[in-house]
């Protein structure tokens, strides 16, 4: 612990600059045809031959710290083409930038390349977006594949044999995470384990993650953090887009995107997805699947209307559907699932949403708005494990309404608002002869000050009641605050609680590929915990470059925890409110920089210590990583015509429950080894449409016999869900992607 805290002051220690600080201010914009203007919100803003950024806000606006080594900002923004701007003309006064749309096909256009990470400086929140050339870098077939090159976020395989991938943040799993999409809540429930995999990646315009608590606007559910994604938008997207991907694991898949300017107010986009994958491949010879047959279709249908001036409104739909087989191979259709059978497990989901946004700025002062921002979701699952069948139902509706302005003058920023949840939720466990029928109704009110007194520093204090009709009224505090103490220079601390509905079943689905049964306590509480996080980023110079340099602490300290118990017992899983005490501590340093013009290097390590009382006994929380570090390279030849990408992940050990009561042929290790693994892609592009091969897991390392007593499913000693490494062998893949602007 002690070396761990010198090495973070260490780090701490900033390089202190003492140039003259100028801010850049501006709004980015299209001017149409008919001379009406439209705020570009989450356009790019850099200093070129860097990667200090930021994004614009809602209303296009943007401010900009400066830089000694850079007078030239580049703007960009997905559909429109690149524009790059001398400051020194304009450093006295707000610019107006106008961004032209890309659509002459002829026309070859030069630009910076593209940030991948961008630090939102300005943010009081600790955040990062991922942009479209981030996720360019690896084989992004969905979400959960978007964190390859990402430090603070972790996903791995939850089990050996339904394809379920498991999200960290801060050392916690990602039901800790409020998970969103344009700002809505989304992801709960039924759709936690799998959620990820209903985001294909080519969709994402970018992708916004937050450590720590969030606002109280988005509601009291985020405790660890916020990932929230962002979709390619009717006015933003291209007019035809095609993706396809193919692996040496048998999987194939095409996304298509089209949009469509039905006038100069109105503009439409369907995205959609397919997938499938029907082979039985077993290479490590346990006669199971290495990754489960997968048949998905997604589809979004979506609307920007621009009334007004004043008035815009967003809506759309989406629709998925996909069948997720794993199991045994050799499984025959034709005969009963019983034990005459081999084992098989088939999970079929059919998921519905429809969303919408309505916002309105005052004619008379474009600082003050209103906004509705509603999401209803009908989740169906159907599925067994083996000789278990668990079928499930959720409805879920959210609404949001908030009021935006403020106090005086600009200094003092306000937003007060309303919500609503209706959540649904029926599950049914056979065999345990569990049941489930729960209707949460929660009603907010809150309330979010924000004080602005100069560039230098943000204090942002947020309080919401809410009114559950299960767990009573609770009150939902948090604080953020961003202090620039140099130019260069700048500190973070946040402060806040968050809460949660537990769905054991649900939110832990992947334990089921196992022989263990599920006891559940009748009286489960809401989770409760704290969060605490200081941050530091920091700016500097050297040899001629700019480096960028961040470092965190985070504690998350629980008041309560619903306790997932895989020490009791290896025949079964127990679920109880916790017991004692339970805390995660995570520390983070992370540096960024490119050595030479168009090559970019990250460089991180984070160390977690994760402990809870577990099974009556005070002891770190299984399948946590003890360390984790991170490099990764980027280089682009001039023109980006080619780009080459390599990661390498280094994964500590991390503690695995007792298997020592089972028979010696079924025991394992109680400590996973450290071991490290390579990804590679290479890029070439042309004016149109580029293609893209890779490997994953380059180095092949696996972990060995992942199944336990493969070889009699139907046993007591059965167990997928053991997992603390890589299942897959090296695999490699190809894909193409072709743009019409």
């Amino acid at each position: 612990m002690k070396i761990k805290i010198i090495t973070l002051v260490f780090f701490l220690i900033p390089f202190v600059s003492f140039a003259k600080n100028i801010n850049i201010k501006g709004k980015i914009v299209e001017k149409q045809n008919n001379g009406e203007v439209i705020p570009l919100a989450g356009a790019s803003v850099f200093w070129k031959n860097t990667n200090i950024g930021t994004a614009a806000n809602a209303n296009g606006s943007f401010v900009l710290n400066s830089v000694d080594k850079s007078k030239i900002i580049v703007v960009q923004f997905v559909g429109y083409k690149t524009k790059e701007i001398k400051i020194e003309e304009f450093k006295d006064r707000e610019l107006i930038i106008e961004l032209e749309p890309n659509i002459e096909l002829g026309e070859v256009v030069v630009s910076e390349r593209k940030l991948g990470t961008i630090l939102d400086r300005d943010n009081p929140i600790q955040s990062q977006s991922i942009t479209g050339a981030e996720l360019c870098k690896a084989a992004c077939c969905n979400l959960s594949e978007s964190f390859e090159t990402n430090a603070s976020v972790d996903v791995s395989y939850a089990d050996a044999a339904t394809g379920a991938k498991s999200i960290k943040l801060l050392g916690l799993t990602g039901k800790y995470i409020e998970m969103m999409t344009e700002k809505n809540p989304n992801f709960k429930g039924l759709a936690s384990v799998y959620g990820m995999v209903y985001v294909p990646g080519p969709w994402m315009e970018s992708i916004q993650v937050s450590k720590g608590v969030g606002s109280v606007i988005n509601g009291y559910e985020s405790i660890t953090g916020q990932i929230n994604i962002n979709y390619l938008r009717p006015e933003s997207s291209p007019k035809f887009y095609l993706n396809t991907f193919a692996n040496s694991m048998g999987m194939a898949e095409v996304n298509m995107i089209a949009s469509a300017k039905l006038s100069p107010k109105l503009s439409t986009s369907v995205l959609a997805h397919g997938q499938d994958n029907d082979s039985e491949i077993d290479h490590n010879h346990d006669n199971f699947l290495d990754d489960p047959m997968v048949t998905q279709y997604n589809f979004i249908n979506r609307w920007n209307w621009n009334a007004s001036k004043s008035l815009m409104v967003q809506f759309g739909g989406k629709f998925i559907d996909e069948q997720r087989t794993g199991g045994q191979k050799g499984y025959d259709k034709r005969k009963p699932n019983n034990l005459n059978n081999a084992y098989r497990i088939d999970i079929d989901t059919r998921r519905y949403e429809a969303f919408a946004k309505i916002g309105y700025i005052m004619p008379k002062d474009e600082d003050q708005s209103i906004a509705l921002i509603t999401n209803f979701a009908s989740h169906k699952q159907n599925s067994f494990y083996g000789l278990r069948k668990y079928d499930a139902k959720q409805k879920y509706f959210y609404a949001n309404f908030l009021f935006q302005s403020y106090i005086g003058n600009l200094k003092h920023k306000y937003t007060a608002g309303l919500s609503y949840i209706y959540d649904n939720f029926k599950e049914f466990l056979s065999i345990d002869n569990y049941q489930t029928d729960r209707s949460e109704k929660v009603t907010g009110i809150y309330a979010e000050y924000t004080y602005l007194p100069n560039d230098k520093i943000t204090l942002q204090t947020g309080l919401r009641y809410d009114k559950h009709n299960l767990f009573g009224g609770f009150v939902t505090p948090r604080l953020h605050f961003r202090y620039q103490f140099a130019p260069e220079t700048t500190f973070r601390l946040a402060i806040g609680n968050g809460r949660r509905t537990s769905n054991p079943i649900a939110e832990n689905s992947f334990l089921l590929a196992s022989s263990r049964s599920f006891e559940i306590a009748d009286d489960l509480k809401q989770e409760k915990a704290w969060n605490f996080g200081l941050s530091l980023t920091q700016y500097f110079e050297l040899f001629g470059r700019t480096f960028t340099l961040s470092a965190d602490i985070y504690r998350t300290v629980f008041d309560n925890q619903i306790i997932t118990d895989l020490d009791n017992s290896l025949n079964k899983v127990r679920f109880y409110n916790l017991d004692g005490e339970s805390w995660a501590n995570n520390y983070q340093v992370e540096l960024k920089f490119a050595p030479i013009d168009r090559f970019d290097i990250t460089s991180a390590i984070r160390f977690s210590d994760v402990k809870a009382d577990i099974n009556n006994v005070f002891q770190k929380v299984p399948y946590v990583n003890r360390f984790k570090g991170l490099i990764t390279t980027s280089y682009a030849t001039n023109f980006n015509k080619w780009q080459f990408d390599f990661t390498t992940q280094l994964n500590g050990d991390m503690r695995i429950p007792s298997t020592q009561a089972n028979a010696a042929e079924h025991q394992r290790r109680e400590k996973s080894p450290v071991y490290a693994v390579m990804n590679a892609q290479i890029t070439k592009r042309f004016k149109i449409w580029e293609i893209y091969v890779g490997a994953e897991n380059i180095g092949n390392y696996t972990q060995k016999n992942p199944i336990i007593a493969a070889e009699d499913p139907f046993g007591e000693y059965f167990d997928a869900s053991m997992i603390w490494g890589p299942i897959q062998e090296r695999k490699y893949y190809v894909g193409l992607r072709f743009t019409i602007e």
